[in-house]
């Protein structure tokens, strides 16, 4: 039934139109968020957080954003910057929290064999893997990030 009574937003005025009911008849808000959606697109993604400020802005971050930087100081690789910087890496991208290396043994030592940088994109990394990395990283062994 709902179905039956709904239609798709067409255009920028109709979004601000929603927007502003569900930001309780906030025009500004409203339009804002219309904005937000005409730049980023139908598959984008809006992300609202509550700020100190008094002001409401929008920031447009293409690409990828990360919400916790490197994971020890012990990575940086731009003292003066405090920032890691790597060219053309390999990327690892895991799911999950990694505790131990044992799994990522076999991937670590063909990375090694090539001599480019790996970057580590994982939830966490605690404990013996990270210090496995760190000590790694700190003896030359990989030229590696996470």
């Amino acid at each position: 039934e709902l179905k039956k009574l709904s239609r798709e937003v067409k255009d920028k005025k109709e979004i601000a139109q929603v927007a502003t009911i569900s930001a309780n008849s906030d025009e500004k808000i409203g339009n804002l968020i219309a904005d937000a959606m005409e730049k980023v697109g139908k598959d984008g993604v809006i992300t609202v957080e509550e700020a100190k400020s008094i002001n409401d802005e929008l920031n447009v971050v293409e690409g990828m954003q990360f919400d916790r930087g490197y994971l020890s100081p012990y990575f940086i690789t731009n003292a003066e910057k405090m920032t890691v910087e790597l060219s053309s890496p390999y990327i690892l991208l895991f799911d999950k929290k990694i505790a131990n290396l044992k799994d990522l043994l076999p991937v670590l030592e063909q990375i090694q064999k090539t001599g480019k940088p790996l970057l580590i994109i994982a939830e966490d990394i605690e404990g013996e893997a990270l210090a496995t990395l760190v000590v790694n990283k700190l003896r030359g062994v990989l030229n590696i990030s996470a």
